[in-house]
């Protein structure tokens, strides 16, 4: 049984760890494996918000000194560089070179949010703007989702649509409806998850521009940090937590939402787990199920523990229960660094500490989420939930 006082007391661990990122010219640096800023290493906008996001979380938990931390992450996120001063939105990282992409603008939705929750100053603007960016800039009414990438000024659009992006913005327009008390995100929550997972048994993770799938998508480049090749384990993991939040944030939920969360978690569980003869997930699969990079991400355990533990509490089903305690057994055992911080990010098929696909560890976001998640109800989001009952102690 996880402890209540060894997961209030890993929170705490994690965010020790995270403040080591602050740099005091602006922002939230990449840390490497013991917690320094990498030199040379720009900013990242999915880094900083991740990181506002947490920090607005332990403000919401009563950590001292969190509030400062959060409204370093806004002032980061609100100007130059990360922000785009002159055409409007984020860059991926500071330079301006790269594309405007969804997946870290989903973040700034987030981190927004979470601390507009948290009573921040400059966070109800920062998500104004964001929401509005998203709305206008990504968002596509009549697909039912969200494009991908832009260039700066936001022409030239990618002709890709993708999962991962998409699954970030679920979480990000649930959050923006806590914070906003506007049903629209989450109606646009539950039109994402319609488009991309509904009646499947796996998660899709590449399409083109017409949402057709593109099965063959960087079989180049199979270990790719956020669009690697054929289905992500995590990913159908993550889905499952997601749409049991989004069926307990609708008034009246479609059957399909539950339905799927225990399908992709089931099929996940069976074909991602300890598939190659060692404890762990594998990162990804071919369409055949047999395992392409079988690195062991902490993500990928992070959201198998949320997912049981939902589907737990969703079904009664002791089975779920035993995943969740299986799960978080492992990951005491082999990813959380006890010596240096934090957790590895990742673990060779050895479940030894590699860096094939990650370098350093510059999130704690899925660690402590995987900490919260498991002692708060379903819906609303967790700055919500923590704003109402900060210590909830449920489990």
């Amino acid at each position: 049984m996880v402890e209540a006082t060894w997961l209030d007391g890993e929170v705490e661990r994690l965010l020790d760890f995270a403040e080591r990122a602050t740099l005091p010219g602006g922002g939230f640096g990449w840390l490497d494996d013991g917690g320094r800023p990498r030199p040379g290493e720009p900013l990242h906008t999915w880094v900083n918000a991740r990181m506002t996001h947490v920090f607005a979380l332990a403000h919401l938990r009563g950590r001292a000194g969190a509030a400062a931390l959060v409204d370093h992450g806004i002032a980061a996120l609100a100007a130059a560089p990360l922000h785009d001063d002159r055409h409007g939105g984020w860059y991926a990282a500071s330079g301006g070179s790269d594309r405007k992409q969804a997946y870290p603008h989903a973040f700034v939705v987030l981190a927004a949010a979470s601390a507009a929750v948290a009573g921040r100053p400059g966070a109800h603007e920062l998500l104004a703007e964001a929401c509005d960016v998203v709305e206008r800039r990504f968002w596509r009414a009549d697909e039912g989702a969200c494009a991908e990438s832009f260039a700066a000024d936001w022409t030239d659009a990618e002709a890709y649509r993708g999962a991962n992006a998409n699954m970030h913005l679920v979480e990000a327009f649930l959050a923006a409806s806590d914070a906003t008390g506007d049903p629209a995100w989450r109606r646009r929550a539950l039109r994402i998850a319609r488009r991309v997972v509904s009646g499947r048994t796996r998660v899709v993770e590449h399409f083109d521009e017409r949402w057709r799938p593109r099965p063959t998508y960087h079989a180049e480049h199979p270990d790719d940090p956020f669009r690697p090749y054929g289905t992500t384990v995590g990913h159908a993991l993550e889905w499952s937590r997601l749409l049991l939040a989004l069926e307990a944030a609708t008034a009246e939920p479609p059957p399909w939402l539950a339905a799927t969360a225990r399908t992709l978690f089931d099929r996940a569980v069976r074909t991602g787990w300890a598939v190659d003869g060692a404890a762990g997930f594998v990162y990804t699969l071919d369409w055949r199920d047999r395992p392409v990079v079988r690195s062991r991400m902490h993500w990928v355990v992070c959201e198998a523990i949320a997912a049981a533990d939902a589907l737990h509490r969703r079904t009664g089903d002791p089975s779920y229960g035993g995943c969740y305690e299986r799960w978080w057994d492992h990951a005491r055992r082999c990813f959380v660094d006890t010596d240096r911080g934090s957790w590895h990010h990742e673990l060779g098929p050895d479940n030894r500490p590699a860096a094939t696909v990650w370098q350093g560890k510059p999130d704690v976001y899925h660690a402590v989420q995987a900490c919260l998640l498991p002692r708060l109800p379903l819906a609303p989001g967790l700055a919500a939930a923590l704003a109402v009952d900060p210590p909830a102690h449920t489990r």
